[in-house]
């Protein structure tokens, strides 16, 4: 099994990339579009130059090697995919041969957190409208798609990894609730800005407390993404 996790960023998409990394079956890949998304768009991302040097492969090398043999020999990949990074020119065929998820956040969170590290933030570099995209391209070849709120998961992990993995007709691992210390072997370059929480975490965190109060920048990118986000979180497991 091919699992495409698809989320936004600052959505507990590393943490579910270690979660799934901590089991003995799973190879898991961390953004591997990232490269070619930076080399196409030019955007000045934190690290950019070094991530573009770490991810040298194009786009269509990219899939080739989503789809090839899984490292290892572990019958189950992984991959964590940055919705904002789908843009034209990034392949997208790839995706009829995964098992594909949608990873929710509220956009109030995702974006008070995005633009302290990015202040240039802009709607797409949030990853909604492109996540609502990609869902509409997944029911339009035939898949069903999943859908998971990372609140439901920070709420309940036990709970709403084994539903996720019983979807997916996946055995659920208990070793899923928790990860050693200090980062994985798959975490791309950019984690040394982007991973420091989740580095110093050993499983999921607790319940997250009231919305942000968000003006400015934040605040206008939650409110375009909102319809965007409620019709995803309104199929949720």
């Amino acid at each position: 099994m091919r699992i495409a996790m698809w989320s936004g960023p600052r959505n507990l998409s590393t943490a579910m990339m270690y979660a799934f990394g901590n089991r003995a079956d799973m190879h898991v890949v961390d953004e591997p579009f990232y490269g070619p998304y930076l080399r196409r768009t030019g955007l000045p991302h934190p690290m950019a130059e070094e991530i573009k040097a770490s991810r040298p492969e194009d786009a269509f090398e990219v899939q080739q090697s989503l789809l090839g043999p899984i490292p290892d020999g572990k019958p189950h990949a992984y991959h964590k995919h940055m919705t904002q990074h789908m843009i034209d020119g990034i392949p997208r065929a790839f995706m009829s041969q995964c098992t594909n998820v949608f990873l929710l956040r509220h956009p109030a969170r995702v974006a008070a957190s995005f633009v302290k590290g990015y202040g240039q933030a802009t709607e797409d570099d949030i990853g909604f409208r492109l996540q609502a995209e990609l869902f509409d391209h997944v029911r339009a070849i035939g898949q069903v798609p999943l859908v998971i709120d990372s609140a439901d998961i920070r709420r309940d992990p036990p709970g709403m990894l084994r539903k996720l993995c019983e979807a997916m007709d996946l055995p659920f691992d208990p070793a899923m609730l928790h990860w050693p210390e200090g980062g994985h072997a798959q975490d791309g370059v950019w984690a040394a800005h982007w991973y420091g929480s989740v580095h110093a975490s050993t499983g999921f965190a607790g319940p997250e407390g009231p919305l942000p109060e968000l003006d400015g920048t934040a605040a206008r990118l939650a409110e375009a993404a909102m319809p965007h986000y409620e019709r995803l979180r309104a199929l949720a497991l």
